[in-house]
């Protein structure tokens, strides 16, 4: 055991426990052994066998307990990582049912526990693969028997108890009960028979042949006389084709003599020689779709055109000064040239934008289809790990969350390659129980989804669906099991709504029992004392006892209690990992009638393992908010599934399109695929109301700016609906990259050394120099001491190569690779992966510096996405038929703002970091590194955009104008740049399909964010680095408006914000002003019109595009909050103060402006 108490397999990073007697030298090492205890009141560990654990189970007095066991693993040097095969050892399906029912735990100085779980929810689960699911009890009807030693007879893994089985033997014709087939195997009759029940569970003896890791491995080695193509890649293809070499397990062998033993009747074509492959067309996954040249061409054309009326016009401006007005034309000048420079940066990036499609057919036939390496037809499709993040369940709703998980669960997506992790980063009990509730439900939501093709698989979505629900379904049982799914759904919805009543009920209940336990104690202590004094009476002191959290088992929680206690708060406790569903069969498991509410006959009813991850917390640590959490999530996967691709999503996104994963996929696997880092979708929004008041939707940006970074290295990480390369995230460089050493001629050995290293090596490299080759002795100063999760990192990227089925196809796999079973959890793994989401593992190591999401930023994305690009990776924009992804945006003006308020200054962070793109590295492309300059600067603009619309007030309320007068060349020059900003606008509207309204919406809120958010934020960007004042920001809550009934309610409340302020007095001193500049100009003596509509156009023009703004701040039947105004007339007051102070008027003069007097 480790130093922290953390088992571990592998002694050469750390030291073992002192707990642990060591192995005498002269004897063999024993078998490693996994033991079980129970730890008792006075704090001792008593060792349980199996039996003692199903009768302590089985009995009354155990949810009255705790029940702890801890995973002790001697760490010899038979006991190393992915070296003992448990496959088919029933011992390996023993200790991963244990592991499935039990609570992890585990921190910093602190045992890691396993707490066996007997009832995770208050309802009895029904599924096998869920935590809790029948415990350890017999699943034949009406019989409560215990397990035979939680041994599973069939494959389909149907619990059955000794005596069940033995008459399934003897009178049931050695039949299944669950799946109704003959048993494989009746070798458990004799253990049943012998009664060899209760000993500790000892693993097999380590195998003789190669281990598991090198199994893994064995695709990647080769020998000297491997051929190799033209550039120096090992041709997989080749060496399949001309030498008598096989790719290990899971692939067909070429038989010598094939032909000879084929009868006189068989065609011989079936066979599928090699002969017959090479002659088969290659067809790619992905297709490049050009945007038409009609308008491209254009497009660019017009960019020139304008590029030249800016210089033209700003040099006009500059060479003709506006003598009466110097300082008015003076701002108005640099605003203009800072105005043409954001335009530009904004604008060339876009000048090659593309579309992007994938053939799903092609996916199917390569990886899921019969072939002479995979002749069963088994998927041969890479794992993903999918992350949902969540933190605070009352702004983001559990309900919400569940919907996310069940819409993972349920994708069209191979079930064994597919896993799902939900970081819960309150450490709340509440989003643990709605979890488990989720997972029950999935298990009748998922099999209903597959039967009937279901779209979307989100059931809140769907039960909500205003379109026909029975359109072009064809089963005649649709309509029947909709019902009663939805039914099913309804209960759920109650059950979890009522969860955070149903928690505080049950823990006040146990807090009362634990009083009168305490009071009763504290009587019999008081009652010896009063047989020395008959007279006497001792008075009883008041019990305190902390009020706790309690789980359904009648346990504390281990994480954030309601009421706050030291071990138990938001930034206080310890690390959680519970599997709620367990790694599913690598068979599919087909249902039935029997006992379920729908027919499930043939119809697959596994689901995907779902596992709860809280990250350990502790005072005095930097957790690094969602950054921190992500990294968390990465090292357990890699540990427990290490899937070697990654799709995080927001608690509020659910997956929309089932097939999305496979869309990602396409890209991913396809030629070129392995230098691709990411796949990003568009976020696409539901709830926003049908204007789109304040561009919520954001398809300028998702729909225009994206597909043309795609057209480039590649669009930017959003955040949320992103599918990555494991390996990429790790830190690594891209396969095959140029490798030029920064010098005088710019290139260096780098390439060379690159080709001089092996396979595997060229494909993990990290860094410009040669020492960082894969010298796997450096890697614990760069993930941390998990030899689980250094052992992963070559795995994981093998894994992701894409199949060498072509020549060209560069650093592949070969195919039917992955055809292989998976490892069997089991309690050591776990453990691993609770020591490395403890609040210390990150210390000293390149977490969030290189590796994973990277720290130091609230918009850790862009920069993780730009760090990416940097050292030569490109990413994929995918933009799928049907929507992959949806999820919510705020609709309330105040929480919109936040938002903004949120990304600018973490833009602004960006500019002032070694994460500018000033200092990009040569392996980004000029003007994907204009884009990330861009994105750095752009919250500057609200600066120069502020004065220029305060320009039209102090123009009107002067008399003077930005230019002497409005003559021809002002106005032709400003007639062509409106026209070319909105032909541009049109032909961006053609090529991108955004709609012109959707455009002008982002128009306005481009000005209302800019003078606000964008303004706030660049103060408090410069706050923290001059002064070094932190920013703080709180999540956007995800609830309503007080009306139910109104599906927009929330778009109507009005929640004050000092972000109002700017906009408030924008408006209101131009409405000021264009009263003042009308009444001026109608009653002078010689009325100036030329300087009047100058003044008054620009001030419509800024009005124009605070429109929403003042519609957002009216609410709904006056419901204005009194605070408004009163900030408005304060700054309007002074502003006008302000004036006066500088320009007073004449005291003399009784006129207003000269020539206005009062009528």
């Amino acid at each position: 055991m480790a130093s922290n108490g953390t088992p571990r397999r592998s002694p050469q990073l750390r030291g073992a426990s002192p707990k642990l007697a060591p192995v005498p030298a002269p004897q063999p090492p024993p078998p490693p052994t996994v033991t079980f205890a129970r730890r008792t009141r006075s704090g001792r560990y008593v060792g349980y066998s199996r039996d003692d654990l199903d009768s302590e189970l089985g009995s009354t007095d155990f949810s009255k307990e705790f029940t702890n066991y801890h995973v002790l693993i001697p760490p010899t040097p038979d006991n190393r990582p992915m070296e003992v095969t448990m496959d088919s050892s029933i011992t390996g399906k023993v200790e991963e049912q244990y592991v499935s029912n039990s609570l992890f735990t585990g921190g910093f100085n602190s045992v890691t526990r396993a707490h066996l779980m007997d009832k995770v929810i208050d309802s009895e689960p029904t599924h096998p693969q869920m935590a809790g699911a029948k415990g350890s009890f017999c699943a034949v009807p009406v019989c409560n028997n215990k397990l035979m030693t939680d041994v599973i007879p069939c494959e389909c893994e149907f619990k059955i108890c000794a005596d069940c089985f033995s008459d399934a033997i003897k009178l049931g014709g050695g039949v299944c009960p669950g799946c109704k087939e003959l048993y494989k195997s009746i070798e458990m009759e004799e253990l049943v028979s012998t009664g060899n029940i209760g000993r500790p569970l000892s693993l097999p003896p380590p195998p003789t042949g190669p281990s598991k890791m090198e199994r893994r491995l064995s695709l990647m080695k080769s020998t000297k006389q491997l051929t190799r193509s033209q550039t120096g890649e090992f041709d997989h293809n080749r060496w399949l084709f001309e030498t008598k070499g096989t790719y290990g397990y899971g692939n067909a062998i070429w038989p010598q003599d094939e032909d000879e033993n084929l009868d006189e009747n068989e065609d011989k074509e079936e066979i599928g020689h090699p002969s017959q492959l090479m002659s088969k067309p290659w067809r790619p996954l992905t297709r490049k779709l050009k945007v038409p040249a009609a308008v491209l061409s254009p497009y660019r054309l017009l960019v020139v055109v304008r590029l030249a009326a800016l210089g033209l016009f700003l040099s006009w401006r500059i060479s003709h000064k506006n003598d009466e007005a110097i300082w008015l034309w003076g701002m108005s000048v640099v605003c203009e040239l800072w105005f043409a420079f954001s335009w530009i940066l904004d604008q060339l990036p876009k000048l090659n934008p593309v579309n992007r499609a994938t053939d799903l057919s092609v996916l199917k036939e390569k990886f899921e289809s019969p072939g002479p390496n995979n002749p069963t037809g088994k998927s041969d499709l890479p794992g993903i790990d999918v992350f949902v993040s969540t933190a605070d369940p009352e702004k983001e709703p559990p309900l919400v969350t569940a919907n996310t998980i069940l819409s993972i669960l349920a994708a069209d997506y191979p079930v064994e390659k597919l896993a799902c992790y939900v970081s819960d980063d309150g450490g709340a009990l509440l989003t643990f129980e709605a979890m488990a509730e989720a997972a029950s439900f999935a298990d009748i939501w998922v099999p209903f989804c597959r039967k009937h093709d279901i779209e979307p698989r989100n059931p809140e979505s769907y039960f909500n669906l205003k379109r026909d629900p029975y359109k072009n379904k064809v089963k005649p049982d649709f309509v029947k099991d909709r019902r009663r799914v939805k039914r099913e759904y309804d209960e759920f919805k109650v059950r979890t709504n009522g969860l955070p009543e149903s928690i505080r009920r049950r823990s006040d209940a146990f807090h009362a029992r634990e009083e009168i336990k305490a009071m009763k104690l504290q009587r019999e202590k008081n009652s010896g004392a009063g047989d020395l004094d008959d007279n006497a009476e001792a008075p009883l002191e008041p019990v305190k006892i902390p009020k706790a959290t309690w789980m359904a088992d009648a346990t504390h929680w281990p994480g954030t209690w309601i009421n706050s206690s030291s071990d138990h708060s938001r930034g206080d406790h310890a690390g959680i990992i519970q599997v709620m569903l367990k790694p599913p069969s690598e068979e599919p498991l087909m249902g039935d009638e029997e006992g379920k509410m729908i027919d499930l006959t043939d119809v697959d009813i596994r689901l995907p393992m779902l596992v709860y991850v809280s990250r350990e917390k502790r005072p005095g640590y930097d957790h690094n908010k969602k950054a921190g959490a992500m990294n968390a999530l990465v090292r357990a996967s890699a540990i427990m599934s290490n899937g070697p691709f990654m799709l995080n999503l927001d608690c509020d996104h659910y997956i929309y399109n089932s097939q999305a994963l496979r869309e990602g996929m396409c890209f991913m696997m396809d030629r070129g695929g392995d230098r691709i880092c990411y796949v990003q979708f568009p976020q696409r929004f539901e709830g926003i109301d049908p204007s789109d008041r304040y561009a919520n939707h954001n398809t300028v940006f998702f729909d225009g700016n994206m597909r043309a970074l795609d057209g480039l290295q590649g669009p930017v990480y959003v955040g949320t609906g992103c599918l990555f390369r494991r390996i990429a995230l790790y830190g690594f460089d891209p396969p095959r990259a140029k490798d030029r050493h920064s010098g005088c001629c710019g290139w260096g050995r780098g390439k060379k050394a690159a080709a001089a290293g092996s396979e595997e090596t060229r494909a993990l490299r990290m860094g410009d120099s040669d020492e960082d080759l894969m010298n796997m002795a450096t890697f614990p100063k760069k993930f941390g001491n998990s030899s689980f999760l250094i052992d992963s990192i070559p795995v994981a990227e093998f894994q992701g190569r894409p199949l060498a089925d072509h020549p060209s196809v560069k650093n592949g796999r070969p195919p039917g690779a992955l055809t292989i079973p998976r490892d069997l959890l089991d309690a050591s793994t776990v453990a691993e992966a609770i020591s490395s989401i403890s609040c210390w593992y990150e210390d000293k190591t390149e977490w969030g510096q290189r590796v994973g999401w990277i720290y130091g930023s609230v918009t850790e994305d862009v920069v993780t996405g730009y760090r990416m690009h940097n050292r030569g990776w490109r990413s994929v924009y995918c933009v799928t038929k049907r929507d992959a992804f949806r999820g919510t945006a705020p609709i309330n003006l105040t929480d919109r703002l936040h938002q903004v308020l949120r990304w600018a200054t973490g833009s602004v962070e960006i500019f002032f970091s070694r994460n500018n793109a000033l200092f990009a590295s040569h392996k980004m492309k000029l003007l994907q590194r204009l884009a990330y300059l861009n994105v750095g600067i752009y919250p500057f603009t609200s600066v120069f955009l502020i004065v220029y619309c305060f320009l039209p007030a102090l123009s009107l309320f002067s008399g003077q104008f930005i230019v002497k007068s409005l003559n021809v060349a002002f106005l032709t020059y400003l007639l062509v740049i409106s026209i070319t900003l909105c032909a541009l606008a049109v032909l961006e509207v053609k090529w991108s399909g955004i709609a012109l309204e959707e455009w002008w919406r982002n128009e306005q809120f481009w000005l209302i964010g800019g003078t606000s958010a964008h303004l706030a934020a660049v103060v408090q960007g410069l706050l923290k680095v001059v002064a070094g004042i932190e920013i703080s920001f709180t999540l956007t809550s995800k609830s309503g408006g007080d009306d139910v009934d109104d599906e927009y309610a929330d778009l109507y409340v009005v929640k004050w914000t000092s972000l109002m302020i700017p906009p408030i007095t924008i408006m209101m001193v131009n409405l000021i002003a264009i009263a003042v500049g009308i009444s001026r100009t109608i009653y002078s003596v010689l009325p100036q019109w030329s300087k009047l509509l100058g003044g008054v156009f620009f001030s419509f023009w800024v009005l124009a595009h605070m429109y929403p703004f003042a519609k957002g701040l009216m609410g709904r039947r006056g419901r204005t909050p009194t605070i408004v105004f009163v900030w408005s007339g304060i700054f309007a007051i002074t502003i006008s103060l302000l004036w006066e102070a500088i320009n007073p008027s004449d005291p003399s003069n009784s006129q207003i402006g000269g020539s206005f007097t009062f009528p």
